[in-house]
């Protein structure tokens, strides 16, 4: 920072990208999630993967302004981070980071961060006009969500650990070395003869014994068998400790782990598509479907169970027919249609 007359000051900047770089790298952490543990796995992202294709195609009634694309973003964020903010103007701005005010626990103002491509804004909105889905909210602070990874903590840093652990070993262990026994030697002959070991997979190669004095006589026979030096990882069991932290991951985020076994079949994925829709997608969805009904001023209804086609095609198909056939029969029989009224109501079905 220099002064010029009259007593003017200039401040010069640096236009290197570095500094952006490491803000930008200091902001990743945050913006991928908060545990800070396991999120760029593969078996995190295949998780991911799912909760954001799932949400992206459910069927959006009541509302044009969660499109494609935005709910894709709701499903990523819930997933990584546990919560996502929408700041509702001409369509939904989506927020990279916020904090608010609350009175009773609800939420009352907020200030919220906008990502642009030449830098951000900030700006500062009711809660009237902010979308704020979360879920794995705890009593103590309602407002705040909290991510399926954060709530599993112990067993993601345990696959980190793991697979740290293991690109370690496969970086640094002398994977398939071998030593071999032989005679002494001058240092030169033994480096040469060890430059004469590369490059010769699959040859016969013939060396020539030498007699050692030393010790009373020529080295044993038995001294010549090579001695392996690959670290023994069966015996830390970490293929099963792996295989263990990824089920349990997998189950963190409501995705059956048999899934990604090898010898899965049909039946067991579409019950696990069907486990993933019913059990953890839709009630999201129906988070996400009062938060905008309250907000957007209008009712608004979310459902990914059809669009994943999350039932038994065969078993509906079946139920259709026996249902088509009873009715037939009600009305061969005589039977008004409020006692068939009556009894689907039995069966616990509102219509």
């Amino acid at each position: 920072m220099r002064w010029k007359w009259p007593w003017t000051k200039t401040e010069t900047r640096s236009v290197s990208s570095g500094f952006t770089a490491e803000v930008m790298a200091a902001r990743e952490s945050y913006i991928s999630g908060r545990s800070g543990l396991a999120e760029l796995t593969a078996t995190a992202q295949s998780c991911v993967s799912l909760w954001e294709g799932g949400l992206s195609i459910a069927d959006v009634v009541g509302t044009s302004l969660l499109d494609r694309r935005t709910m894709a973003l709701v499903g990523r964020s819930l997933a990584l981070r546990g919560e996502a903010v929408f700041l509702i103007r001409n369509g939904l701005v989506p927020c990279s980071d916020w904090d608010l005010r609350t009175r009773n626990g609800i939420p009352t103002a907020y200030r919220v961060s906008i990502s642009e491509a030449g830098g951000g804004t900030t700006q500062t909105a009711l809660a009237a006009e902010v979308l704020h889905f979360r879920i794995g909210a705890d009593v103590a602070t309602p407002w705040l969500g909290s991510a399926p990874l954060r709530r599993a903590s112990l067993t993601a840093g345990l696959l980190n650990a793991l697979e740290a652990a293991l690109s370690e070993v496969f970086e640094f262990a002398p994977l398939g070395s071998q030593i071999v026994p032989f005679p002494e030697s001058p240092d030169v002959d033994m480096e040469a003869l060890g430059r004469g070991f590369r490059g010769r997979r699959g040859r016969v190669m013939l060396r020539e014994s030498v007699a050692v004095a030393a010790a009373g006589g020529p080295a044993p026979a038995t001294d010549w068998r090579p001695s392996d030096v690959s670290p023994d990882l069966s015996r830390a069991m970490t293929a099963e400790t792996l295989a263990a932290a990824r089920e349990a991951i997998s189950a963190a985020f409501g995705v059956l782990p048999g899934l990604f076994y090898k010898q899965t079949t049909g039946p067991l994925v579409r019950e696990a598509q069907r486990h993933l829709a019913a059990w953890c997608l839709q009630p999201i969805c129906e988070l996400i479907a009062e938060e905008a009904s309250m907000k957007l001023g209008g009712e608004v209804r979310l459902d990914c169970l059809r669009p994943t086609q999350a039932f038994d095609s065969g078993g509906a198909a079946r139920a259709l027919s026996t249902l088509v056939g009873a009715m037939a029969e009600a009305k061969a029989a005589g039977l008004p249609p409020e006692a068939l009224a009556a009894a689907f109501r039995r069966l616990d079905w509102e219509q």
